[in-house]
């Protein structure tokens, strides 16, 4: 007969990682869209859902690692808080902009070919990264500014004035 304890341990275990795995899917299928209609290269696209299933994965290992006992509470509460300070810390302008990025691209308030005012510099959008984009002055000139300072403002784009006013009540 089967112990009822490692039964439920393996329906919490397939729920947990079917779960995680599932957010990370719905995740992808909301920002990659939003970045495709965007213009972001398919290079680009690739490294987004790499990186969703990479946060997935661990996420998923930390569940496993947890429900299974491998690992006390307290030793999973304290590695877990260093782990988080220690990418918060380095990564904090480049979690800023990748963000800033995301919430751009769901906003729709940046297409390739839009021509943008953003401070002293005026052009045409040529690219659109997850940490900055890429500005095409009529000089030639190419101004790269960070996802972070666009979504903060002010920016003026005079190509988009229809596509954002539809979006506005």
């Amino acid at each position: 007969m089967v112990d009822e304890s490692l039964v439920v341990l393996i329906i919490d275990l397939a729920l947990t990682v079917a779960g995680f795995w599932l957010l990370g899917e719905a995740l992808i299928r909301i920002i990659v869209p939003a970045a495709k209609r965007a213009g972001l290269a398919p290079a680009q696209l690739i490294h987004i859902k790499d990186w969703i299933r990479l946060i997935s994965t661990v996420l998923i290992i930390g569940a496993v690692v947890r429900l299974t006992g491998l690992a006390s509470e307290f030793t999973t509460l304290t590695v877990s808080g260093f782990i988080a300070i220690a990418f918060s810390l380095a990564l904090q302008t480049t979690l800023t902009n990748i963000i800033a990025g995301i919430m751009v691209l769901l906003d729709n308030t940046l297409r390739l070919d839009d021509e943008i005012q953003y401070g002293m510099t005026r052009g045409r959008v040529s690219k659109i990264g997850l940490r900055n984009c890429w500005i095409t002055t009529p000089e030639g000139h190419i101004v790269i500014i960070s996802n972070n300072l666009i979504a903060n403002g002010p920016l003026t784009n005079f190509t988009a004035t229809d596509r954002l006013q539809k979006k506005t009540p």
